[in-house]
């Protein structure tokens, strides 16, 4: 216990979820495989460091295929591509790695099944958001995005008896529970995914916020701005009552928001490396924060295989790179 009382609460599950360490792996080892450079379509996952780690050891990060020179290498982020995206890489002869999330496929797949089966589709998650954007592209003429209870009124569909909906796999679990009870009001007979979309990451590290939110009186999330999990963790607290920050490192700490607290509650999200963790658990311990617990709510053993062009790569190397 630290004279002064004050308490850290380092909370697990926290970090990178299986999907992350699957893409961030899946450039490090083209980059050794294949030697630099290899061309990334938009942040590989939403965390600056990461990027700019990756970028330090050759990746180039391009918001467009048509950015990528025709025949290269170029690996498609952990958010997933509408299937525009894929037919463009197809005729510029790129060679594509994807590093889609699985869940984030699962979501991709579902909205393809149900637009073949004659339903409307109601895609709950933000609009600009990138896994929406994929997402969106699989069946974009029957399908509508939701990013409210409200907006759910103004929703209309050729057969209201032939609706399903899918989600954006990083949402607040509490969000998305909002919106579908409005769409099961609205639709009684809305079709919905056979497991749910939210994925087992974001689901965990909510539940862990939650159940320390009664005894902190500030949460740190250390995240991305553009991190949707990570600002759903931020909404959580808040929603709870306790004052709550995203920060992408220990420098964006403000003094004035551990003035009078005791308790301070550490998580990061699904894309945020454990290294910026541990430099916040040093920065607080350097305001008095030194009694540390590790508050772990459930095991995390999620593992995901890499792709078919990576396992090859890795069985072929060193002669497999030119």
């Amino acid at each position: 216990m630290s004279k002064n009382g004050k308490k850290l609460l380092l909370l697990k599950p926290r970090g990178f979820c299986a999907g992350v360490v699957r893409a961030i792996d899946i450039v490090r080892i083209a980059l050794e495989t294949f030697g630099a450079p290899i061309y990334v379509r938009r942040e590989i996952v939403h965390n600056r460091y990461v990027v700019d780690d990756l970028t330090s050891k050759g990746a180039i990060f391009v918001n467009e295929i048509d950015e990528v020179p025709e025949g290269a290498r170029v690996i498609y982020s952990a958010h997933g591509v509408a299937p525009e995206v894929r037919t463009n890489s197809k005729s510029r002869k790129l060679r594509v790695i994807d590093a889609t999330c699985p869940l984030v496929t699962k979501v991709h797949v579902e909205a393809v099944k149900f637009a073949k089966q004659g339903y409307s589709l109601l895609l709950i998650g933000h609009r600009d958001h990138e896994e929406v954007v994929g997402t969106l592209g699989e069946a974009p003429t029957v399908t509508q995005i939701v990013g409210s209870p409200e907006e759910v009124e103004h929703i209309t569909v050729p057969d209201p008896d032939k609706v399903a909906y899918i989600t954006q796999t990083t949402l607040s679990l509490d969000e998305a529970g909002q919106i579908i009870s409005a769409l099961k009001k609205k639709f009684p007979n809305i079709h919905e995914p056979a497991a749910q979309d939210i994925c087992y990451a974001t689901e965990n590290r909510q539940v862990a916020v939650k159940q320390v939110a009664g005894d902190t009186d500030l949460l740190l999330v250390v995240g991305s701005e553009n991190s949707s999990n990570s600002n759903r963790l931020v909404e959580v607290a808040r929603n709870l009552g306790r004052a709550s920050h995203l920060i992408d490192c220990f420098d964006d700490i403000k003094h004035e928001w551990l003035a009078g607290v005791q308790t301070v509650s550490l998580t990061a999200g699904a894309s945020a490396p454990e290294v910026l963790v541990k430099e916040v658990v040093e920065f607080l311990a350097n305001e008095g924060f030194t009694d540390v617990e590790e508050i772990e709510v459930m095991p995390e053993n999620v593992r995901f295989g890499l792709p078919a062009e990576i396992v090859q790569a890795i069985a072929a190397a060193p002669a497999v790179r030119n």
